[in-house]
């Protein structure tokens, strides 16, 4: 049981890294002009040599980017809200019952994740300025929609567990 609890521990950190790296990294749009410098585009900042502000990410024509950027900081708090409550529940609930209340959070967690990059995916074209919409996804990007499963499993795995001797 040691041996399951440990690996469940360390795919929910795992998972945890990867949202706040993709959360914070500035790689979402990334462009590569001919003889310029690659320009790194997150959710607040575009980057080459200084970073600056996302055009227009305040205003109401960007409230996508703004839904994008609220669901992936609520994903990243609701994945570490949920391991501390895991943390809680392994100590407090009774032998034999589920960890629910754990899996309802990061089960929360996977959804907020995958509405972003859903958005993100949808509305790329207008996030960006018309000489950053020729460039493709980045890192950032990638790993958000690999954190989907990873959060989407861990829940299931909180769900189907039961604490046993």
């Amino acid at each position: 049981m040691l041996i399951i609890l440990a690996f469940i521990v360390l795919f929910h950190l795992a998972t945890a890294i990867l949202l706040f790296v993709s959360t914070i990294h500035n790689a979402w749009w990334v462009v590569s002009p001919p003889g310029r410098d690659m320009i790194y585009t997150d959710l607040w900042y575009s980057c080459n040599v200084t970073c600056f502000p996302v055009e227009n990410s305040h205003t109401a024509d960007a409230a996508y980017l703004q839904a994008v950027q609220a669901t992936m900081i609520l994903a990243s708090i609701l994945c570490c809200v949920s391991f501390f409550v895991f943390i809680l529940q392994l100590f407090r609930i009774k032998q034999g019952e589920r960890f629910v209340f754990t899996a309802v959070i990061q089960l929360l967690a996977s959804l907020c994740v995958m509405v972003a990059a859903s958005i993100y995916t949808a509305q790329k074209n207008s996030f960006h300025v018309p000489s950053l919409q020729e460039g493709s996804y980045g890192s950032s990007y990638v790993l958000a929609w690999i954190c989907f499963p990873m959060t989407l499993i861990s829940g299931l795995m909180y769900l189907v567990l039961r604490k046993r001797k």
